[in-house]
């Protein structure tokens, strides 16, 4: 609905600095055990298990995106380790707190392999501007952390799964069930983020600035003044 950057796919477009995208990843990961470990409402195993398994799988993601740029590119890059712990974060929140700590791991891994090729690959298939990879690393990790959730979830980590309406999916066909809230929810995200543009374009006008103040940047255009200066 914006269209792509001035000069995306022509011009290079690196992070402004990976010292800060460093600093960044590690306040999110830090930030992430209080809505992880945090959402079970007290200190019991719940929590312990969700904060353990968010660790797992964050630091599996890093690794194995790493690995595979290794592997396909010859060498890793910080940007891979940062944008590979997110991968892993955004995976293992669906099922934290339900699945046993061996799952999470391999769930860090599969995160690392799925967001690095949704980056990679199917951005570049298809062409859009995805500025920070939210899509390759939060819908695609998100998605397949959903459903991974009800492969492996287990009542020896979650006893809220023996409820009897719940107890008979668990290890059977809770995947399909999380196979369609996943669905539900993308339907959802996308029809609503849709509805809402429209509504703010309609009474405030277009969503993006003219092409001159973007040449010029935000920063001087907004506050008469450069973040970062060339010299």
């Amino acid at each position: 609905m914006l269209g792509k950057r001035i000069g995306h796919g022509k011009d290079p477009m690196p992070p402004h600095s990976m010292t800060l995208c460093m600093v960044g990843t590690g306040m999110l990961w830090v930030g992430w055990y209080g809505f992880n470990a945090g959402s079970a409402l007290a200190a019991d195993s719940i929590a312990a298990y969700a904060f353990v398994n968010t660790t797992l799988a964050a630091a599996a993601g890093c690794f194995t995106w790493a690995a595979v740029e290794m592997w396909t590119r010859g060498k890793p890059s910080i940007l891979g380790f940062c944008s590979g712990a997110v991968a892993g974060l955004a995976t293992i929140t669906p099922g934290c707190g339900f699945v046993s700590s061996s799952a999470a791991v391999f769930i860090g891994c599969a995160a690392g392999v799925a967001s690095f090729f949704a980056c990679s690959k199917l951005k570049s298939k298809f062409g859009y501007d995805d500025t920070l990879d939210t899509f390759g690393v939060h819908a695609v990790g998100g998605t397949l952390g959903t459903l991974l959730a009800g492969v492996f979830a287990t009542v020896a980590t979650n006893p809220n799964l023996g409820a009897d309406r719940i107890k008979a999916l668990v290890g059977h066909t809770l995947w399909v069930e999380q196979l369609k809230a996943g669905g539900i929810i993308l339907v959802w995200s996308v029809v609503a983020t849709i509805g809402i543009a429209f509504v703010v374009k309609k009474f405030l006008g277009d969503l993006r600035v003219d092409p001159e103040v973007e040449t010029l940047g935000l920063d001087l255009s907004e506050h008469g003044e450069e973040g970062y200066t060339q010299g």
